[in-house]
């Protein structure tokens, strides 16, 4: 996991995997394209990854 989102390890953990993976990457780039905190970044990379999987999965 990535050290930036350590705090919010337990936000994390009940993710499956693949969409852990998934909203880090999210949050990452959210975190260098725009000017928001890691909690929003995480926020918002957690809910666009579920929705990515729940798309992939028909």
């Amino acid at each position: 996991m990535d050290w930036m989102f350590e705090d919010f390890k337990t936000d994390l953990d009940t993710l499956n995997p693949i969409v852990r993976e998934k909203a880090l990457s999210i949050a990452k780039e959210l975190i260098e394209k725009k000017d928001i905190s890691a909690k929003e970044a995480l926020s918002e990379g957690i809910i666009r990854a579920e929705e990515w999987f729940y798309d992939l999965e028909g």
